[in-house]
């Protein structure tokens, strides 16, 4: 590898080009020199996740909503409230649904008119993460009852497809319940509860709930995907990556640290050492997401203060 650096210097253009031809017709040539000296393509180490950033509140007319970035990776989740009959086995309780969205946009590998097969993959995937890791108690989403309950519209679009998708996708969701306000609601006289805006509002209808009210979230979970070759552990791989290494891992840990899951995709069967190595960088990955998520929210009430 540390002959490319010195053809390129040494031929310009040209050399930049050899280089570059040599990375398309032999990527996994390419990124094993590299990984011969520990380091990756992009110039990260191997343990090393991608810039990561995060905008709170960017859909306005959403109930709460977050703007993730993974490097080239983008995640933009919204959530919409509406007020449903909650199911008879639960009748004090209110309800989630995620849907993952993959427009053509996001990459060239999805087609118009065909759907993303990774689309249902990922939203399954969500919302299994999200009730079994406890961040929701969904009593929290009951208005009256019985009679009727909040039902949360989660949706994820991929904006850009660069790799780690479900990781960005887990983050902008978490960013986005974090978000979420839960609006006010009153009972008309027919018995139908409806949402409430405005000083009028607050004072012409009986209100359900006296003001609008964040949500309690238990243990947040985080994730981290590993892609697995050889005896190399990439976190956080982009697409070129994982265009090339056929076994992938992701780790979901909550905010107390304990497993929630392990996602293994393809390839080779992982020894029980780099799975650890895997939780392990997950859990140092959790530390760093929960001070970038902390860190946004406390710029984000500074700006509205100012």
């Amino acid at each position: 590898m540390a002959a490319e650096p010195a053809a390129a210097a040494s031929g310009g253009i040209a050399g930049e080009m050899e280089v570059e031809a040599y990375r398309r017709l032999f990527p996994l040539a390419f990124l094993e020199r590299h990984l011969a000296e520990s380091v990756r393509p992009d110039a990260r180490r191997l343990s090393e996740a991608r810039p990561t950033t995060v905008g709170i509140g960017v859909v306005s007319s959403a109930h709460g909503s977050a703007l993730v970035r993974l490097g080239e990776t983008a995640m933009l989740a919204s959530i919409k409230l509406e007020v449903m009959s909650p199911p008879a086995e639960s009748p004090d309780e209110g309800s989630v649904a995620v849907e993952f969205h993959m427009p053509p946009i996001c990459s060239p590998l999805v087609r118009p008119g065909r759907p993303a097969v990774a689309a249902p993959v990922i939203s399954k995937a969500l919302e299994d993460v999200l009730v079994s890791s406890g961040m929701l108690n969904l009593k929290e989403l009951c208005l009256i009852s019985g009679k009727a309950s909040w039902l949360a519209y989660l949706d994820i679009y991929c904006l850009n497809a660069d790799g780690s998708l479900f990781d960005a996708a887990l983050f902008s969701s978490v960013a986005a319940f974090k978000h979420l306000e839960i609006p006010l609601v009153s009972v008309g006289d027919d018995g139908r509860v409806f949402t409430v805006g405005g000083i009028e509002g607050k004072t012409k209808f009986e209100l359900v709930n006296r003001e609008k009210r964040k949500l309690t979230l238990g243990n947040i979970p985080y994730s981290l995907t590993c892609a697995l070759h050889k005896d190399s552990v990439l976190a956080d791989p982009n697409s070129e990556e994982e265009s090339i290494i056929e076994t992938s891992v992701t780790i979901v840990v909550d905010s107390s640290d304990r497993l929630v899951s392990v996602q293994k995709l393809g390839g080779a069967v992982a020894s029980m050492g780099t799975i650890k190595e895997c939780i392990s960088l997950a859990k140092e990955r959790r530390r760093m997401l929960l001070e970038i998520l902390t860190g946004s929210f406390e710029t984000t009430e500074v700006d509205q203060t100012e």
